[in-house]
């Protein structure tokens, strides 16, 4: 995924590009309006991340001289300002999405790819994005890893490829179970534990992590650095 990240404050851009990138994605980054739109235009962006309080052109304006243009890529605002007034016309000049500062990471990349997904109507059939290096062929049921296919047991794919669907999203136990276990009754539900005890060190040299969410289920997210 291809992300142009707009945003003013040094600290804040060094950790959400390292951060991101580190997850998967292709960052670019700027710190002014101007140079946003410069930015917009050359590299034709999956999805936008746009800070409103910008030197040169502010957010909004950006926005609005990009859908202007006919520069259609899904916009995240991601500012200070959190009044409904604020968020409003953000929305009404053609963002897609609203997150306030301070924000949680987690569901500022689950908020990303879930932009990327509605704004990628090309996507190859059959294919999920691209995930820690890895990505799954539906077609073939393969999960592949930088390129390369993974060395995964039936059960253990499947359960990787439940999770591959919904990156940084809890799936319930229950429905997990019936995914890796299919019309199975004789199979006792605690089962599920030992295919994710499995999964979870195939894992480890990914950069993906698989978490546990007591009384939720489990999720797949980028390993901390």
């Amino acid at each position: 995924m291809k992300l142009l990240l707009v945003e003013d404050d040094p600290a804040m851009q060094t950790t959400l590009q390292r951060t991101l990138t580190r997850r998967g994605m292709q960052v670019v980054a700027c710190a002014d309006g101007a140079r946003a739109l410069d930015r917009w235009r050359a590299t034709v962006p999956d999805v936008v991340v746009l800070d409103l309080s910008l030197p040169g052109l502010d957010g909004l304006q950006v926005l609005e001289q990009a859908r202007a243009e006919q520069l259609h890529a899904p916009v995240l605002i991601l500012t200070a300002r959190g009044a409904v007034g604020d968020r409003i016309l953000g929305l009404n000049t053609g963002a897609d999405d609203y997150l306030a500062k301070p924000f949680d990471l987690d569901e500022l990349e689950a908020r990303i790819r879930a932009l990327a997904r509605r704004g990628a109507p090309n996507e190859m059939p059959g294919e999920t994005a691209i995930f820690c290096g890895m990505r799954c062929d539906h077609d073939s049921g393969a999960v592949y890893f930088n390129g390369q296919p993974m060395e995964l047991a039936p059960r253990e794919g499947a359960l990787l490829r439940a999770l591959l669907a919904k990156p940084g999203h809890a799936v319930a136990k229950e429905r997990l179970f019936e995914l890796v276990f299919p019309g199975e009754s004789d199979v006792q539900y605690e089962a599920i534990e030992v295919v994710v005890y499995r999964l979870r060190k195939k894992l480890a040299d990914t950069g993906a992590q698989l978490v546990t969410l007591r009384g939720l289920g489990y999720l797949l997210k980028a390993q901390a650095a």
